[in-house]
């Protein structure tokens, strides 16, 4: 009878012991992520990475910039795992069986130079979004005195250069396509947002984290929103003026009174759903713990049921 019991036990260790040896092999992910795309989601996804490979320390995750294009042709050609979309999908892309999960969101805001001489009036008036349409889309406005300024210098128009999801989703906001705005054309965020700076006759636009500080909350990076006048009444009221600081910012934009667009969903696209156990992970990980680190990014955090929304999709 001891023997019986004894062998039994022994049994019952054994299987237990399996049991934690296999949980731990399926908690331990080993492998390589390459991702490209969008500069609007690049700086969040580095931040993403660096806290799933402390999870996970065998993980390699490979990150490049280059613009929504890139991303989506990347990943649809399969040179990537994942590509970083900063727009709309649209159908041809969803016939190719692209598969999009929103991860977070932003906007494209209008900028200028801080040096700019016309910012202290332009905070208080604001630019219609009819006036923007003839700076960026018809190009009537080609001097400063179109804006009410007693000057003639020229606006200098900036756009993107790179298949941009910035610049679609700001054309976007006037019924138009990124090919359709005007301006001299800049590779990705950092260089328009370095051209505007430069520039006190300038106009442009960027994606959020590119124009603040997300440690400070203000617009310290040389360029400062442009506000924009959305009751066109010729005056910046005080429920339009919400430029002053990343945290105002963002609430105007999950309140909904910054415009979508340009403000916009940011989205991970995947060939088909997701079968990488390791890229299945690290999106459940980003619609999951990755959301703490969103806010302080100087992104918007999605709501619970959106998130449980986006997580069904991969699981």
């Amino acid at each position: 009878m001891k023997t019986y019991k004894s062998s039994l036990v022994a049994l019952l260790l054994l299987v237990l012991a399996n049991v934690n040896t296999t949980k731990v092999v399926a908690q331990e992910l080993k492998g390589n992520i390459s991702i490209s795309g969008a500069f609007a989601l690049y700086p969040i996804t580095v931040k993403w990475a660096e806290e799933f490979k402390k999870l996970h320390p065998a993980v390699k995750i490979d990150i490049q910039a280059g613009g929504a294009g890139k991303g989506i042709t990347d990943v649809l050609s399969k040179v990537t795992d994942i590509g970083l979309v900063s727009r709309d999908l649209n159908p041809a892309e969803f016939k190719k069986e692209a598969f999009a999960v929103a991860v977070t969101k932003d906007a494209v805001i209008p900028t200028i130079s801080a040096t700019s001489p016309y910012r202290k009036v332009l905070y208080e008036r604001g630019v219609r979004k009819d006036a923007f349409n003839n700076i960026f889309i018809t190009g009537k406005y080609k001097s400063w005195n179109a804006l009410g300024f007693k000057s003639e210098a020229p606006i200098h128009v900036y756009t993107r250069s790179d298949a941009s999801g910035a610049a679609e989703t700001w054309a976007k906001y006037f019924n138009k396509k990124q090919e359709d705005l005007l301006g001299v054309a800049v590779f990705g965020d950092p260089g328009l947002a370095q051209a505007v700076k430069r520039d006190p006759n300038g106009i442009g636009f960027n994606n959020i984290v590119y124009i603040y500080d997300t440690k400070t909350n203000k617009a310290t990076n040389g360029v400062v929103p442009l506000p924009i006048d959305l009751n066109n009444n010729g005056k910046l009221d005080p429920d339009e003026n919400f430029y002053d600081n990343l945290d105002l910012l963002i609430a105007a934009i999950v309140a909904g009174k910054y415009p979508s667009p340009p403000a916009r969903d940011l989205y991970y696209v995947t060939v088909g759903k997701p079968k990488n156990p390791i890229v299945k992970e690290f999106i459940k990980y980003i619609l999951t713990d990755g959301q703490k680190f969103v806010t302080e990014a100087g992104y918007i955090k999605f709501s619970k049921e959106k998130l449980t929304k986006e997580l069904e999709k991969v699981k």
